[in-house]
């Protein structure tokens, strides 16, 4: 089940970008609270992160509407707030909060 208020990213090992911001995942996810990452082809990708939540079914996905990955989205009561598809490095790092998130990374990435 998804979380009802945070961030969730949705990724899988297969997207180039994905594999490019684990790093960034990861320290997301022992950084802010409330923060899943939805895989939808690795139950254990990316490694370390707390909340990892397998959607090899697509289930999640479709129900969310993912057409690329990575997408992250801030969910608020439940619903849908805001929505990033690919990596933009001042997007994720207003949601998460995290000044430097992704530092050495490339600026945008799509998915």
């Amino acid at each position: 089940m998804l979380i009802p208020d945070g961030l969730v990213v949705f990724s899988k090992r297969a997207c180039p970008t994905c594999t490019l911001i684990e790093p960034v995942m990861q320290r997301a996810s022992r950084s802010v609270p409330a923060f899943q990452v939805v895989s939808q082809d690795d139950p254990k990708f990316p490694g370390g992160v707390a909340h990892l939540l397998d959607d090899r079914e697509l289930d999640h996905s479709w129900l969310n509407n993912i057409e690329a990955t990575p997408t992250l989205v801030r969910f608020e009561r439940g619903r849908e707030a805001e929505r990033i598809v690919g990596w933009d490095r001042d997007g994720w790092r207003r949601l998460t909060g995290i000044r430097d998130l992704g530092e050495g990374l490339p600026a945008f990435q799509p998915g």
